[in-house]
């Protein structure tokens, strides 16, 4: 991986960082190229239970990188091309594919300010462990653009459409507390613990059931557009998979022998 994004397995634990601190995580083609390649990875590697997404500095993650962007539509208007936007296709749509699509729980350690595409990645997580001093803003059309990154499907599953529209139409900052309120935080912290709160909560998550992880956000997504029976049916699939997992056998065994189970992911 690129040194924009670092990149650990241990323990069945990936964590993945986005390290340019001083350009507040900006997303420059560098930094998506490797996001996009460390996720992919991750989700691909069977030793690999949970992911812990997060951010070195005082930024989860701002967005686009508009200083090499606004050098790239320059280009792009002199060569009378379109290629700079194509960034959506290339590199946000897949970065969020991937997080919300892999058979593992993905947990966002949000250390500091998410906006545009970095609301993106971090609403695609499953778990999201927020710092106290974090915000989030949408951005987009603060910048003449619309939602991107899965933005306006994440969001207003979270928040609601109205909510989500007001959001997206007005874009301004909402403290960590707010975002707590509205549903976008599942857990707030003190700033100086959400390294280790973020990282105990991935932690645990690649020390459960993996399969059972993998058909719940399944399922979840299933019935985000699906009916009520067509649900039941996909639940009744997914529980008759889940059921023949080893982890299911051995802790039904150590749930009648008063044991902790210890899941396997398999």
């Amino acid at each position: 991986m690129a040194d924009s994004v670092l990149y650990d397995v241990t323990d069945g634990l990936a964590t993945i960082t986005l390290n340019r601190p001083d350009a507040m995580n900006a997303l420059n083609v560098e930094a998506k190229v490797a996001l996009r390649e460390a996720v992919r990875a991750a989700a691909a590697d069977g030793a690999v239970r949970a992911v812990l997404l997060t951010g070195n500095g005082r930024a989860f993650c701002v967005g686009q990188d508009l200083k090499e962007h606004s050098e790239l539509l320059a280009r792009d208007e002199e060569s009378g091309s379109r290629a700079t936007m194509s960034t959506v296709g290339d590199h946000y749509n897949p970065i969020v594919r991937a997080l919300a699509g892999m058979a593992k729980p993905v947990v966002a350690g949000v250390n500091g300010v998410a906006a545009g595409a970095g609301l993106g990645f971090a609403l695609a997580a499953d778990v999201r462990v927020v710092a106290d001093t974090a915000s989030f803003t949408t951005a987009f059309a603060a910048v003449g653009l619309t939602a991107d990154s899965g933005v306006s499907w994440t969001l207003p599953r979270l928040i609601g459409h109205s909510r989500a529209a007001d959001l997206l139409l007005f874009p301004r900052s909402l403290t960590a507390q707010e975002a707590y309120e509205l549903g976008i935080a599942n857990r707030l912290v003190a700033a100086d613990a959400l390294a280790d709160e973020a990282r105990a909560v991935a932690r645990a998550l690649a020390e459960g059931p993996t399969l059972a992880y993998a058909a719940i956000k399944e399922s979840l997504a299933h019935s985000a557009s699906h009916s009520f029976e067509e649900t039941l049916a996909k639940e009744d699939e997914l529980q008759s998979r889940a059921g023949a997992s080893r982890d299911h056998r051995n802790a039904v065994v150590a749930f009648t022998a008063k044991q902790k189970p210890v899941f396997e992911g398999r």
